[in-house]
């Protein structure tokens, strides 16, 4: 009974077994993990014998004396009272053909509940009986069990319940559903047999507290969906790729962030983490713990993020190389919507400049010139060979604004391209949970990754954009691009060593516009 036990809450465990979140994947009832009985407190073993069945240690299932004293009262009482023995009671959990009808049970099922309960003594010991007995038990509402119920109505675990949660306790198991203050009354009667010095008035109030007590709101980590893609009902744990310290400092880290930003009415942000050799995804933090809205799986313009695979793209084709000397000034497309202008993010150009210093430095007009060299076909092909299956719509869709990257994508895709430059072009994808070395494609010459990383990583070529100091200078090799959408709605910056591959946005959910911001920000 104890293997076959499941919790209504499914636990999703980092790499090394470490709980990251929890999912309710049993909507039926609210049921924590197996408790043993001597991890539950011997207070509520005590008013439980003393409430309901007084004679649990000297009957063998059936109690007769109780049996007759049920039979006298109930010729002089309204309301019958029953006699059934915690172990008829746990008979009848066990068996459905056992539980009461509208009528109450018929004299057939009571006769086969006594031997039920009979068979139970005759296999199980005593302390069986109790430890089964108190996991399956409904205390009140969906709550099933000690370990759900005593966290829940107490906020404690089951061995730090006193006697007058016990009683609390043992009085919710006869009428689950019954009003405070029928329990009150109940408590404290229960409480004065086992002459216990709590006033009535104290017990009075812990009835109040414990049953308007809220459910608990679990702080989570960030990665609730993943727990949500992994997480089925029937598993009691999935092990996942996800690394707990770096979670823990992802999702501080992205908090304190947007505290900073929050005058720039910046709101939401979202990050991942990805191993390049293996495509495991370290980190998952999808929100800053407040909403659940997904940011590493939502659809956002990508801004001048796409630009290194463009660039890349043209010198792989040999069509330019990092020293290719690109036009940065003044230029109108026409296109069937109108005349399409692109402008730099500073509102201004630098007149000639090499294709290292327009990437790195991320100038909007030689980009554009770049995609009408290459072809907003072909790039908006490799696009979809990197994995970014959002540009569903055809090349001509996009035009020459593909190069600026009006595009929507989602953050885990855009990072997962980012480890493909990190990768010498070979293309795979992320992994959730451990596999076998996937089977990886290429999707770029290897040495035009190379020169790509190479400008992402030269901090003197992002120095007419950024200056010399910046926020995107590493005390390591690390290849660094950001990127801003229109009306500053979105925020991204995509990063690599050669070990692992960092993606953050950060924004506003909702769509309002950020105030003074920048990739770097």
């Amino acid at each position: 009974m104890r293997a076959a036990h499941r919790a209504s809450e499914s636990v999703l465990l980092d790499r090394n077994g470490t709980p990251i979140e929890s999912l309710r994947t049993d909507m039926t009832a609210s049921r924590g993990g197996w408790i043993a009985l001597a991890d539950i407190s011997p207070a509520v073993q005590q008013a439980l014998i003393q409430a309901e069945d007084q004679r649990f240690m000297e009957h063998s299932g059936v109690d007769v004396k109780a049996i007759g004293q049920a039979a006298w009262d109930n010729l002089f009482r309204t309301r019958p009272r029953g006699a059934s023995t915690l172990t008829m009671q746990l008979a009848a959990q066990l068996d459905a053909t056992l539980q009461p009808g509208r009528g109450g049970r018929t004299l057939d099922q009571k006769w086969d509940q006594a031997l039920a309960a009979r068979e139970l003594e005759a296999a199980w010991s005593k302390g069986q009986i109790m430890e089964a007995y108190l996991n399956l038990v409904s205390y009140r509402g969906e709550l099933r069990g000690i370990g759900a119920a005593s966290a829940r109505l107490f906020g404690k675990a089951p061995s730090g319940l006193g006697m007058t949660e016990a009683v609390i306790l043992a009085s919710l198991v006869r009428a689950p559903s019954a009003t405070p203050a029928v329990v009150a009354r109940r408590a404290c009667a229960l409480a004065a047999s086992m002459k216990m010095a709590e006033a009535c008035e104290g017990i009075t109030w812990e009835v109040d507290k414990a049953l308007s007590r809220p459910a608990d709101v679990e702080a989570h980590g960030g990665a609730g969906p993943v727990a949500r893609m992994l997480l089925k009902p029937g598993k009691v744990a999935v092990r996942s790729t996800l690394d707990a310290p770096l979670q823990r400092f992802a999702q501080q880290a992205l908090r304190r962030r947007l505290a900073e930003l929050g005058g720039r009415n910046v709101g939401d942000g979202a990050l991942v983490v990805l191993d390049n050799a293996s495509g495991d995804v370290l980190a998952y933090v999808a929100n800053a713990g407040d909403t659940e809205v997904d940011g590493v799986a939502a659809l956002r313009q990508a801004g001048s993020t796409l630009k290194p695979f463009l660039y890349g793209l043209a010198i792989e084709r040999g069509l330019l190389t990092a020293a290719s000397v690109l036009d940065d000034s003044p230029l109108g497309i026409g296109t069937a919507s109108g005349f399409y202008v692109p402008h730099n993010y500073e509102k201004d150009f630098k007149g000639y400049v090499s294709l290292r210093t327009s990437l790195a430095s991320s100038l909007n007009v030689p980009a554009v010139r770049t995609l009408m060299l290459t072809g907003v076909d072909r790039f908006h092909a490799r696009l979809r060979e990197l994995g970014l299956r959002s540009l569903a719509e055809p090349a001509s869709y996009y035009g020459p604004s593909l190069a600026l990257g009006s595009a929507e994508v989602s953050l885990l895709d855009l990072a997962n391209a980012y480890r493909t430059m990190a990768s010498g072009g070979m293309q795979g994808s992320p992994a959730f949970t451990r596999r076998a070395a996937e089977a990886r494609q290429r999707v770029f010459d290897a040495r035009a990754a190379f020169i790509v990383g190479d400008i992402l990583a030269d901090p003197a070529a992002r120095a007419p954009s950024f200056g010399l100091r910046n926020e995107l200078a590493a005390t390591y090799w690390a290849a660094v691009k950001t990127g801003t959408s229109k009306d500053m709605r979105d925020n991204w910056a995509v990063g690599y060593s050669d070990r692992f591959t960092v993606g953050v946005w950060v924004g506003n959910f909702d769509g309002r516009p950020m105030w003074d911001v920048s990739g770097v920000t």
